[in-house]
């Protein structure tokens, strides 16, 4: 059975930084796109950035975040580098198993962990 636990969320001030862990599980991921989104309480899930290859990003974070991946782990990360109250939300994240076309379908997604930044 897959599963994705995000690790790594909590309260940072403005400017500061955090990495955010998705441990994968149930196959192996090496193949896989991976990435994060994200939501804002009351508002739908937005996209942050995937990793199959190449990496991409929203033009919100780019710059600022990266994504990164230990295969040998099946981890991915995401490290936040000045960040902003604007970037306080639940970080989910999530896998594409066709991973196919370079277009990023996520299939299973991880539980969600808490961000929040305060100004």
């Amino acid at each position: 059975q897959v599963q994705l636990v995000e690790s790594g969320g909590g309260l940072v001030q403005a400017g500061g930084s955090l990495r955010l862990s998705c441990a994968a599980s149930g196959r192996t991921f090496s193949s896989s796109y991976m990435g994060w989104f994200r939501q804002v309480q009351g508002k739908g899930r937005t996209f942050i950035s995937w990793s199959g290859g190449r990496t991409y990003y929203a033009d919100s974070v780019k710059g600022r975040f990266t994504i990164s991946r230990d295969n040998a782990k099946n981890t991915v990360y995401l490290q936040m580098n000045s960040l902003k109250p604007e970037d306080t939300a639940v970080y989910y994240c999530a896998a594409d198993l066709d991973s196919r076309d370079n277009v990023f379908r996520p299939t299973y997604w991880g539980q969600g962990t808490q961000v929040i930044v305060s100004s």
